[in-house]
């Protein structure tokens, strides 16, 4: 009897959709209330559907807020035909073929976050084939993994309206309450930390995101008045490039320092590995330029012992943090559940590993109402 040899397959065709998913409510952090950025409103996800000849199909997606999105899925109308005719086991080539190909508007930034979408799917499309989850063919140590809930926390909701939201996460089943800082006002923010803190308990893994705004005496300065609220980490204090602000402050207070979700490349992340800047790192597969260099960032991370806490679309990252021998943490938003036909399983704090082959995700039919543009390259 005769069978097919996966070996010798080839990609037949990529189907690329442009869709705009609107939030229930628009949301403020502090980069809006610094004037830097409006209010976010929507989800941007660029998705990447790869079939090969013997009809094996991978399914990928990146993402951008604000803007950028139709500049994203232009870039990729024009690499993705590369593509065609390749072999979708060669990973890594073919993440290399990308990058060159796109490297004329640089090796890191949109180019990467656009080829991120086709990376995705080629991973997606080889543990389909191999009858796996994601995290079973990266080499799972886990089969589930720490959340925590991010979209109560924003600037723009009281301080009733952070503690309801964060009641109703926790009843739900997450582990942990992350919530926005970085009001002009430093004291107001030291008031809605520490009303949070009482409300939720000593017991609540509590994290604070300053999302860039802070200068260096102000992050020392406010790190040294967090430390009182135990938090499980303080996330872009600074600057998302000032590798050594944040070295030095790492080096001086005692609640973990994280960053690395604006950064868009793989050195970018690992020059902060390096510097021995940060205490967990945050990287963002869509953003860096996929699930390629996302493994290549957590081995450096693995070798240097720190915990791990992707930014954003646990749909991905859960596999991802599952593969990962060090404690990781993910991060909960519903943002993008109704993209989807699957749900993530949550109970006891834990986010549960799909089993379902590949990210076990395929899309609702609602997402044809949030469709920008579509197109098939063969």
């Amino acid at each position: 009897m005769m069978t097919h040899s996966t070996s010798h397959d080839k990609i037949h065709q990529i189907q690329l959709t442009a869709i705009t998913v609107p939030l229930k409510q628009a949301v403020s952090d502090a980069k809006v209330l610094t004037g830097r950025q409006k209010a976010l409103s929507e989800v941007f996800l660029l998705v990447a559907e790869i079939e090969t000849e013997q009809s094996y199909k991978g399914l990928g997606f990146t993402y951008t807020l604000r803007i950028g999105g139709p500049a994203q899925f232009a870039l990729l109308q024009e690499v993705s035909p590369l593509l065609i005719g390749e072999n979708p086991n060669d990973i890594q080539r073919l993440w290399h073929k990308l990058l060159w190909a796109a490297a004329s508007v640089g090796k890191s930034g949109l180019s990467n976050q656009a080829i991120a979408a086709l990376d995705v799917a080629l991973w997606d499309l080889k543990a389909r084939r191999a009858n796996l989850s994601l995290a079973q063919l990266l080499g799972a140590w886990r089969d589930a993994v720490p959340c925590y809930n991010t979209s109560g926390g924003y600037l723009q909701a009281s301080i009733g309206e952070i503690t309801e939201k964060a009641q109703h996460s926790l009843a739900r089943g997450i582990g942990g309450i992350k919530m926005k800082v970085g009001h002009p006002d430093r004291r107001e923010d030291l008031a809605r930390v520490a009303s949070v803190r009482k409300t939720l308990g000593e017991d609540v893994p509590l994290m604070v995101d300053v999302n860039q705004q802070w200068d260096r005496p102000t992050a020392l300065r406010m790190g040294k008045a967090l430390e009182e609220f135990n938090l499980q980490w303080i996330e872009e204090p600074l600057e998302a490039y000032d590798v050594e602000g944040h070295a030095q402050l790492a080096s001086q207070l005692i609640t973990p320092i994280g960053t690395g979700e604006m950064l868009t490349s793989e050195r970018e992340v690992t020059a902060y590995i390096k510097g021995k800047a940060v205490d967990l790192v945050m990287h963002d597969a869509p953003r860096i330029g996929g699930i390629t260099p996302f493994l290549n960032v957590s081995a450096l991370a693995a070798e240097a012992g720190l915990m791990m806490a992707p930014h954003f679309v646990m749909e991905i990252h859960l596999h991802l943090a599952a593969a990962y021998p060090h404690q990781t943490w993910v991060e909960h938003f519903e943002w993008l559940e109704p993209v989807f036909n699957e749900r993530l399983e949550i109970r006891n704090g834990m986010m549960r590993v799909p089993t379902r082959i590949g990210l076990g995700l395929s899309l609702h039919e609602q997402v044809s109402h949030w469709t920008q543009a579509s197109v098939t390259i063969r």
